[in-house]
């Protein structure tokens, strides 16, 4: 494995582990903050912090190339978090975790249909899912039945399509040769623009008391700062050096840290049902992975 390689993985993994402790601070924020103003607020501060750190502006060699940035935009930053969102209101938030774990199946699918250049599908990627999933239903449900609510399910099902779509979107732009950084940027700006529409939609509310008290603050800043502008970015650069489909299987991997999160913050006990679940998502992520290394050293 050279070291691009590496750093791809790297990244991922950060990303991941942020991505995974998001849910303290989300929700903190629920506590006077609906799910549009804490999603618009920290892709706003998100774009500011990317703007501060490469201000430098995007030349787009190609204007169509402008139609994958604003696909991007709707279905990573927009559509995407929104249906998350709108699921959690109908469903069981274990539902939602379980379905979401779900798209990494989906990039392997529609990357196998689009873009020839990702490894192709064999049997043992299905092993892989079925031993993944199996590990984050553990997880999710520990010990509770399912509750299935078809309009829940549906939307977070949908959001873990759009997302799949998200992931080849932005393997297409990686290969356009451009900063990270500014594509990065780039996306979030359609992202937030799409957003507009929904805000009167979901009745926005600007409260600046809210936004400056300390409490609310830092966590905002940590999703917008952390989850937002630097996971975005190590996200797009691990797609670009790893594949959409290599990348996404890192998803599996968010309920594991998520509940060691709730573990060592919220102080919450971990059941041998979880514990069962998270060692079968990691054999599901690890066997995956050597099976990346074999065939590797034995070109």
């Amino acid at each position: 494995m050279d070291k691009k390689t590496t750093a791809g993985h790297i990244m991922a993994l950060i990303t991941i582990v942020i991505w995974g402790t998001t849910f303290i601070s989300t929700k903190i924020l629920l506590a006077d903050f609906t799910p549009i103003e804490i999603l618009f607020f920290r892709f706003l501060l998100g774009l500011f912090v990317l703007i501060a750190i490469y201000p430098r502006r995007l030349r787009i060699k190609d204007k169509k190339q402008e139609l994958t940035f604003a696909a991007a935009g709707l279905c990573g930053v927009c559509l995407y978090y929104l249906l998350e969102n709108i699921a959690l209101i109908y469903t069981m938030a274990s539902n939602v975790g379980v379905i979401i774990s779900v798209a990494p199946f989906f990039t392997a699918i529609l990357s196998h249909i689009f873009l020839r250049t990702e490894e192709k599908l064999k049997a043992q990627f299905f092993v892989c899912f079925v031993v993944a999933m199996t590990g984050i239903c553990l997880i999710s449900f520990n010990g509770e039945e399912l509750e299935l609510n078809p309009i829940g399910d549906i939307l977070a099902i949908a959001a873990a399509f759009v997302w799949a779509i998200y992931s080849l979107l932005t393997r297409k732009i990686s290969g356009y040769g451009y900063n990270t950084i500014q594509t990065t940027r780039r996306i979030f700006t359609y992202g937030i623009v799409f957003m507009l529409p929904f805000l009167f939609v979901f009745n926005f509310s600007l409260d600046v008391q809210k936004v400056i008290k300390p409490e609310y603050a830092l966590n905002l800043i940590y999703l917008g700062l952390g989850a937002s502008a630097l996971c975005f970015v190590t996200w797009n650069y691990a797609v670009k050096v790893l594949g959409a489909v290599k990348t996404s299987e890192y998803i599996y991997i968010v309920p594991v840290i998520t509940i060691v999160t709730s573990v060592i913050v919220l102080k919450e006990e971990i059941t041998w049902t979880a514990a069962l679940g998270i060692g079968l998502t990691l054999i599901g992520l690890f066997v995956s992975e050597s099976k990346l290394k074999l065939k590797n050293r034995g070109k």
